[in-house]
């Protein structure tokens, strides 16, 4: 099989969150530990840190990255979804594992792939697994797919357990109220591991104390330990919340014995994406007129989007946005400028929201704008259509942002 063979079949297998939606989520971890006793139990050959959270766990999780790769050590990093290729799940001090192995791993495995009825997401994780161990990382970062108590991630015991922040996203797996989400973060936390959670939020933080408590591990919140700021390459506003996270779990990793100094912190910080090829975070496509996507798509994301929209300068702002078909929209559309142009579309996957239906639903609401056929065709004309002087953002969706990058 060619490359792209081997993609075709993993995509088709049981199905796929990033496409599907709700029908691709698994109620426990048995398959994923049917794949790890397989693979001769690849999780703990490495060292890990887990992260889990609502939003910034992508980011929080390359940076720490980019920190310990700064710092001299060969580290992992597992993240979802990719945007423009599988690959991107899966990286090395920055560099995508090989396409040969993706070939090599499902060829190797397929019987038993096969045999088990492994999901998308599973196998993804066996092989991230199998290719650290293998390639002998001193530490992987491991980002947690869905939630965290049933994520195929969860059987591994790292040396900091980190959870960002609690929103209302995935509420229909994951409880439709903050504290219900929380316990399902909550997961990761494992016996006698140390916790950094990102923010203190009232409804959430009694329920990671009893966790912790219940696990006998040590329990930290960054925004009230944390009182320096540093300076990122990542530049959305809403990162500075981030960074307080992974500086209090740099903390926990020198408090073990990893020798990481305030200069790589600082560095590192400065060099998230050249380090770890991070996209799609306030990423400036273009400066005359200025374009900039972003992959926030949840009621918290698209806030801190938003907020960071109002700080620019701009006479026009233009808007191309898209969305999944299980979209809460009434959640998200307080948030969206009245005063834009909106250029509707449809991500190409099939849990895309058709661009009509979506440009009705707005209409409703006073958000006006055209549907097209295409990302690129919104984004097309929205270009034709900006001054100089004019913003151009696109988002609503990871999906959306990944056909324009």
């Amino acid at each position: 099989m060619t490359y792209q063979d081997t993609l075709n079949w993993m995509f088709s297998q049981l199905p796929m969150y990033q496409r599907e939606g709700k029908t691709a989520f698994k109620k426990d971890l048995s398959n994923t530990l049917k794949l790890a006793t397989h693979l001769n139990n690849p999780e703990r050959k490495f060292k890990t840190i887990h992260v889990a959270g609502t939003n910034g766990k992508g980011s929080t999780s390359h940076m720490l990255a980019s920190i310990l790769q700064d710092s001299g050590y060969k580290v992992g990093l597992y993240t979802s979804p990719h945007l423009k290729d599988f690959r991107e799940r899966i990286k090395i001090n920055g560099k995508e594992v090989s396409r040969q192995f993706v070939i090599g791993f499902i060829k190797r495995n397929k019987p038993f792939l096969d045999a088990n009825k492994l999901s998308f997401f599973e196998m993804t994780v066996g092989m991230a697994f199998d290719y650290f161990a293998k390639q002998k990382v001193d530490i992987a970062v491991i980002e947690v797919g869905l939630g965290g108590r049933l994520d195929s991630t969860n059987i591994i015991t790292p040396e900091v357990s980190v959870i960002t922040n609690i929103g209302l996203d995935h509420t229909q797996f994951l409880g439709n109220t903050l504290e219900a989400i929380a316990f399902e973060k909550g997961g990761i936390i494992k016996p006698n591991i140390p916790v950094v959670v990102g923010e203190t939020q009232h409804e959430t933080q009694s329920v990671f104390n009893q966790l912790a408590k219940k696990n006998h591990s040590r329990i930290t919140f960054a925004d009230k330990e944390v009182h320096q700021d540093y300076k990122s390459d990542l530049i959305g506003s809403y990162q500075s919340k981030n960074i307080k996270t992974v500086l209090q779990t740099v903390k926990e990793l020198q408090e073990i014995g990893f020798k990481i100094t305030k200069q790589n912190v600082k560095q590192a910080l400065l060099n998230v994406v050249r380090n770890t090829g991070l996209l799609g975070r306030w990423q400036i496509l273009n400066e005359s007129p200025k374009v900039v996507c972003d992959t926030g798509h949840n009621t918290e994301g698209l806030t801190y989007v938003m907020q960071q929209l109002k700080n620019e300068k701009f006479e026009s702002l233009h808007i191309v946005f898209g969305v999944v078909n299980d979209k809460d929209l009434s959640s998200i559309v307080h948030l969206l400028p009245e005063n834009a142009v909106y250029y509707f579309c449809k991500p190409d996957i099939p849990r895309g929201l058709d661009a009509n239906m979506l440009k009705q639903e707005l209409s409703k609401y006073n958000i006006k704008g055209k549907a097209y056929s295409s990302v690129n065709e919104a984004y097309n004309m929205a270009l034709k259509s900006a001054n100089t002087n004019d913003f151009v953002f696109i988002g609503g969706s990871t999906f959306v942002v990944a056909e324009i990058i």
